[in-house]
């Protein structure tokens, strides 16, 4: 398959958002249908473009603005879309967006199941259909050093999982992405166990800080940033926030996950940033923040200290990293 790349062209150069709304407003009335017709990612069903329609409506809606930190800018959408972990595409940080057109996302379902009195399969429109959408801008950061500011849009997870009634033996939720080996061309070779495999203990799962993301930037998720549907949990190393989630199940056994089953010595189940605790083949001490020049200190939990180290009290975070 050729490897297309697009064009480097100056920021000065860039569509403002406001005027890619408006154009975007312009399309769905349906005076560019042709033109619409021809933009990747665009050639949906007409089921998929009515909820696709009737979200991008909700996310353009008032939602709550949560103020930045001190010292906190956010990361260029350019950025954020373009410098990804998403090994379904290939291992180098510019494939998902060069081959995430290849992502199918219609039809899209989820499914709950394991330790809950109500599991089933059920599409995703009727998921978001019960939810509450909100923007949370969180600090996500990825394994290799690096992080990024990012306003995602979403629901806690806790809200879908309190619909499905968890039973008393639910210690754990495991999620599982995508397998698609046809289109997701990653998936043709061993880099890890397919299909892609996280979990959580319930605790973590149920916080309010653990987010199902269905957009970013006031816009519908990016194909290459887990489209459709994506955890976030933004205490933790950016390769516990699982992208494109076709199941959860609920269970009672610690579960094992992607990484530990590729390298246990290298990836722990909690995986909680945490300064003081290396990755075998490098510091963790110091962080890329996106967009900017240097290093800055990396926060104990991501800079959530306050709001998550109550899940951790009395543990040894060295030895459960």
């Amino acid at each position: 398959m050729p490897r297309y790349r697009y064009p480097a062209i100056p920021e000065s150069e860039v569509t403002p958002r406001e005027l890619f709304r408006q154009r975007r407003r312009f399309l769905k009335s349906g005076a560019a249908l042709g033109a619409a017709a021809l933009a990747p990612g665009l050639l949906l069903s007409p089921a998929a473009h009515a909820w696709r329609d009737g979200l991008e409506a909700r996310l353009e809606e008032s939602l709550p603005r949560r103020e930045l930190a001190d010292g906190e800018t956010l990361t260029e959408f350019r950025d954020a879309t373009t410098y990804n972990n998403f090994y379904e595409f290939g291992t180098r940080k510019s494939d998902p967006e060069v081959y995430a057109h290849r992502l199918v996302t219609d039809p899209w379902s989820v499914t709950i199941e394991g330790e809950v009195d109500k599991p089933g399969t059920f599409a995703l429109e009727d998921i978001l259909g019960h939810q509450t959408l909100e923007e949370r801008i969180y600090r996500l950061r990825c394994v290799e050093g690096w992080s990024m500011v990012i306003p995602w849009i979403g629901f806690p997870l806790a809200e879908l999982l309190k619909r499905h009634e968890p039973t008393s033996r639910a210690k754990y939720v495991v999620f599982e992405s995508i397998y698609d080996p046809d289109n997701l061309r990653g998936q043709r070779r061993s880099i890890i166990e397919w299909p892609y495999l996280e979990a959580l203990r319930i605790d973590e799962a149920m916080h309010p800080l653990t987010l199902m993301a269905v957009g970013m930037y006031g816009e519908v998720m990016p194909n290459q940033n887990g489209a459709p549907i994506r955890l976030v949990v933004p205490w933790k190393y950016g390769f516990k926030s699982i992208k494109s989630v076709v199941k959860i199940r609920l269970v009672e056994e610690q579960p094992t996950t992607s990484w530990i089953d590729q390298n246990p010595d290298e990836y722990g189940f909690y995986a909680n940033v945490n300064p003081e605790v290396d990755h075998p083949r490098w510091s963790q001490a110091r962080e890329r923040r996106i967009g900017e020049s240097g290093r800055r200190e990396t926060l104990m939990f991501n800079g959530y200290a306050d709001e998550v180290a109550e899940l951790y009290a009395g543990m040894d975070l060295d030895r459960h990293f």
